[in-house]
């Protein structure tokens, strides 16, 4: 996740370097738990291709109450409670009351359909730190990329209540070629409202994802996207607003914003260029962990076609530091062995290499260049062979004209 408004803040108010530069991470990864498959939706863009169905074999009450305990213990400081749609868990306030009692940082993320004036007291009851309600456009997008008439109503609504009830309460944005156009109209939503956070988070092809990818973001489009968010969350850090920007799954966006900063504040530009670097960029397998709903480990929430091993057999601490699995072995490497442009990026050491599951999605090869990365080879210092091949745009290839494709777990059985 790139935390926009965090590095806002250091142009405006720039704070001193660290005394060691060297990246940190913290004790245990930020882990994503998709508690359960079913969702009352089936939104075009769903890596878990969830639906409206039970799914057996999930983890029980005290499976889960059994796995948080490995994880606190192991470090693990956030838990994001996913799904499909967390709230048609029977026992997700008993899971999430725990949770907060352990002392993790407890996110709810949801398609905010169910949340209404019967439950919106026991939301409250819980203490989230903060709900995040996925909205892809204005009504008409909306609800035609959620599949239900009235779907952006209900989710409005529940984003109402949440900020009536004293919820931290955010708006998911995911962006694609079909839905850019209600940006504006959905920022200017977020601020009429009063809403605590925004986050746009670009298509990554996984799940109902990877089967729509041909309509991802034009990479023009995915910079002018970028430029009305700086443009946005500068203005509101100007305004002295409390509002919270970020973004997610495209770690270009770090890099991009040195190009929006060299143009207004140069002077501040190697400052930040230091800051970006202790981030770091893409954290998947490092700082950032998945557990489905079987309790199968994954990288992130997008490597559901790769199972790191199973919390029912083995602690999720000892199964996340096992760099036996290949995949994890590169992704904890540094630097990681890309390939393409990414090897050859001037700003590798801020992006990370991106999203890895993007590269294996198109070409077979999870180190090849990040086809999303939206920066042409000029802004990231790349010439000669490296230099992307400009014959056919990513966005257009289709899955049918014989390109390898890693096949998400779950299309295995169609829903």
């Amino acid at each position: 996740m790139f935390r926009m408004t965090h590095y806002m803040r250091e142009i405006a108010h720039p704070t001193p370097l660290p005394a060691n530069t060297v990246r940190k991470n913290p004790p245990g990864p930020v882990v994503i738990w998709n508690l359960i498959r079913r969702c009352n939706l089936t939104c075009k863009h769903c890596y878990s291709i969830s639906a409206d169905k039970d799914f057996q074999g999930e983890l029980s009450t005290d499976e889960v109450l059994s796995v948080m305990k490995d994880l606190r213990a192991f470090g693990v400081p956030v838990l994001i409670l996913s799904g499909g749609e967390p709230l048609l868990r029977e026992d997700i306030y008993t899971i999430a009351d725990a949770a907060k009692a352990m002392g993790f940082y407890v996110g709810l993320s949801s398609n905010g359909t169910l949340i209404n004036e019967a439950n919106i007291e026991r939301i409250a009851q819980v203490g989230f730190d903060y709900v995040g309600v996925s909205l892809d456009g204005i009504r008409e997008t909306h609800d035609r990329f959620r599949r239900k008439e009235g779907a952006f109503a209900s989710s409005l609504h529940a984003v109402r209540l949440c900020r009536d009830a004293g919820i931290k309460v955010g708006v998911r944005f995911t962006l694609t070629q079909d839905n850019a156009h209600d940006l504006p109209a959905l920022l200017q939503l977020v601020e009429d409202e009063g809403i605590d956070k925004f986050y746009l988070s670009h298509l990554n092809y996984a799940g109902r994802g990877n089967k729509n990818r041909e309509h991802d973001a034009f990479l023009e489009t995915t910079r002018k996207a970028m430029d009305l968010l700086f443009d946005t969350c500068w203005q509101a850090l100007q305004a002295g607003k409390n509002k919270e920007f970020v973004t997610g799954n495209n770690d270009a966006d770090g890099v991009y914003l040195l190009q929006w900063l060299r143009q207004r504040f140069p002077e501040r530009e190697a400052d930040l260029r230091a800051k970006l670097a202790l981030w770091g960029g893409n954290a998947s397998g490092v700082n950032v962990a998945n557990i489905d709903n079987l309790g199968n480990v994954h990288p992130d929430t997008f490597w559901w076609h790769h199972n790191l091993g199973n919390v029912r057999e083995r602690a999720f601490s000892e199964i996340w530091q096992d760099t036996s699995d290949p995949l994890m072995a590169g992704l904890k490497s540094h630097p990681r062995p890309l390939k393409g442009r990414c090897a050859a990026c001037s700003y590798v050491d801020v992006c990370g290499g991106n999203t890895r599951v993007r590269a294996l999605q198109l070409t077979g090869d999870p180190w090849q260049e990040d086809p999303a990365c939206y920066l042409s080879d000029a802004e990231i210092g790349v010439h000669g062979d490296a230099a992307r091949l400009k014959t056919v745009p990513y966005f257009k290839l289709k899955l049918d004209e014989g390109l390898p494709s890693a096949k998400v777990k779950a299309e295995e059985t169609q829903v």
